[in-house]
């Protein structure tokens, strides 16, 4: 599998204080809708973070992220 250049570790900083994370790892349309619903009103929010922490973020070509 294919590593990202984009870090997992910005991913999850950007994730848990700025809810940004979609578009720094490429994902513009559910980056805009993520923040239009709020994160999903708090579920996809916590779903983006625990699939962070758990390594299964992928960035918009599907690749992992860096460790």
């Amino acid at each position: 599998m294919e590593i990202s250049d984009k870090s997992w570790v910005v991913t999850l900083i950007l994730a848990i204080f700025l809810p940004v994370h979609r578009f720094y790892v490429g994902k513009i349309g559910t980056g805009i809708l993520y923040l239009i619903t709020f994160g999903g009103l708090g579920i996809w929010y916590i779903i983006d973070i625990v699939m962070i922490i758990l390594d299964k973020f992928t960035d918009k070509e599907g690749r992992k992220l860096k460790k």
